[in-house]
């Protein structure tokens, strides 16, 4: 049996990649907010545009990438923390043009994985032989350790709002932590399921209010997503939405999305290939103290 370390030392090195990775994280703070409909559609509209996306799924103990696109994966990350099978020998192929890294359903070991084995996963990374321009994280609900640890490590964070009270509040807690406590100043917000047009924006108003009140962060407004028929059609057939009705309401702001995100800056040089998302992932930042009073 191999160890995650020595797994590392295997197949292609993180400088033998081409070009800058893109990392982005999917999150929101609340469940139900349509993370992985966000993720997993994001993904195809990026490949359809010719870009090689690679999305991790980071619900590791409940994991839905794989359910949401009718996926049976042979192999899971738990098979890699084990040092079992590499990162490349998991890849799943999702039918809508992109690869999964598919995360362990039901594995409570994998949703409490310690520093060690937190190291172990992100170290995989670093031997990653497929060649990608874009890494799409998808994160568990809340703000657990390893959605804190994925959104940090990530360039760009991608906050899921959508018009419910409680979605706002997790999203602000979220965001809280993640710029107090982790040095994330810039986020990037996207409304989902909105009933009209203009809503989506109109309720990033709203949370940007609270936001710029009380805290010290950067929010940008990258796109709405309509509540739309097509969509729900998809999800029950398993399929991206931008795959199944092209034309479709919903499938024409995921490609919007897409091409806004295309834009997102990464950095130069060699923090720019996903050595960027290794590093800044097994950085542990100092806990800050907060007088309470």
């Amino acid at each position: 049996m191999r160890s995650p370390e020595l797994t590392v030392l295997e197949g292609s090195r993180i400088g033998d990649l081409p070009g800058p990775v893109r990392v982005i994280a999917v999150t929101g703070g609340k469940g139900g907010v349509g993370k992985t409909t966000i993720s997993v559609n994001l993904a195809a509209a990026l490949a359809a545009s010719g870009q090689r996306v690679v999305l991790l799924d980071g619900d590791l103990g409940l994991a839905n990438v794989d359910v949401f696109l009718g996926l049976s994966p042979r192999y899971t990350l738990a098979h890699v923390l084990r040092g079992e099978r590499t990162l490349d020998e998991i890849l799943v192929e999702a039918p809508c043009g992109f690869r999964i890294v598919p995360a362990a359903s039901g594995a409570a070991d994998l949703a409490t994985m310690d520093a060690r084995a937190h190291l172990g996963l992100v170290q995989a990374f670093s031997s990653l032989a497929t060649h990608l321009d874009v890494l799409i994280v998808d994160t568990a609900a809340g703000i657990a350790h390893s959605v804190l640890q994925f959104s940090q490590a990530s360039q760009h964070v991608l906050v899921v709002l959508c018009d419910d009270p409680a979605s706002l509040t997790d999203a602000y807690a979220l965001v809280k932590v993640l710029s107090r406590n982790h040095g994330v100043q810039r986020f990037r917000v996207v409304t989902n399921m909105t009933r009209e047009p203009g809503a989506g924006e109109a309720l990033f108003r709203r949370f940007e209010k609270v936001t710029n009140r009380f805290l010290d962060v950067s929010l940008d407004f990258v796109g709405e997503i309509p509540h739309d028929d097509y969509m729900r059609r998809a999800v029950q057939e398993q399929r991206c939405v931008v795959e199944a009705y092209p034309g479709s309401p919903s499938a024409r702001a995921f490609k919007k999305l897409a091409s806004r995100a295309d834009k997102w800056p990464v950095p130069a040089g060699p923090r720019g290939n996903l050595e960027f998302f290794v590093e800044r992932l097994v950085r542990r930042p100092q806990p800050r103290l907060e007088v309470v009073s």
